[in-house]
């Protein structure tokens, strides 16, 4: 339990959550259009990864992470990752679609604060994985029908059913992201059919960093801080991907 709020403390967990992707400050193409969500979605989560020994601690109750701060935060690190602000003009789709995801952030905070404001109660399994899964599902409700965001892995590694990869993105996981010849961090899209109707969409691989490797690393099958079992990754492995479908 140390050496894993150690790891939680050091932020080791953001070198992979928040990584430099190339974004354009303006948006024009489907292409950038998914970039753009999956790099707020990565920086969001990172401030959640950052946070992790902060939420667990029983001594503290208001943790200052509320909806305002966390929805802050995320836009610094997508600054960071980007090298620009983040710009919405609701007048375009991108626009839309981006604030629609800052609206999904800012819900997921404010109903989490009784939980991570609790004092006395350490451990409260509001994971970045967890936070990301909840954002996801609000942010493709409000699209319902336009756009779907989604945290997914290669099946071995996926611990919420909710997050399976469908047939699509396991094919993209299984026959490209783990090729010898797949260069890391290259994103993967095209121009295919979902629910019967076409859809552009993009897929984001993620790597495990060392502090993803608390609870997703070795021993394999051993219990990690979750209750859940370690699925005995390395560093640098392929541990989930950022799936983003736009419907055309």
């Amino acid at each position: 339990m140390k050496n894993i709020l150690s790891l939680l403390k050091k932020g080791t967990l953001v070198a992979a959550l928040v990584t430099t992707v190339s974004v354009p400050a303006y948006a024009s193409t489907d292409e950038e259009t998914a970039k753009e969500m999956a790099t707020l979605f990565r920086a969001a989560r990172g401030v959640i990864a950052k946070n992790q020994a902060h939420i667990n601690d029983p001594a503290i109750g208001d943790k200052g992470l509320s909806s305002d701060a966390v929805v802050a935060k995320a836009k610094e690190n997508y600054k960071t990752a980007t090298g620009h602000d983040l710009v919405i003009d609701m007048a375009t789709r991108e626009g839309q679609f981006m604030q629609a995801e800052l609206d999904a952030i800012a819900a997921v905070m404010a109903e989490a604060q009784p939980l991570i404001n609790e004092e006395g109660k350490g451990f409260k399994g509001f994971l970045p994985a967890v936070f990301a899964g909840q954002v996801a599902t609000k942010t493709s409700e409000a699209l319902k029908g336009k756009a779907e965001l989604k945290l997914t892995a290669p099946k071995e590694f996926v611990r919420n059913r909710s997050n399976r990869p469908d047939d699509w993105e396991g094919n993209v996981i299984e026959s490209k992201f783990k090729s010898d010849g797949w260069a890391k961090d290259q994103v993967f899209s095209e121009i295919t059919q979902k629910d019967g109707k076409s859809a552009f969409r993009l897929i984001m691989p993620e790597y495990y960093a060392e502090g993803c490797l608390a609870c997703h690393g070795e021993p394999k099958g051993e219990m990690d801080i979750t209750g859940g079992a370690k699925e005995g990754g390395k560093l640098g492995d392929l541990g989930g991907a950022i799936s983003v479908t736009l419907y055309q």
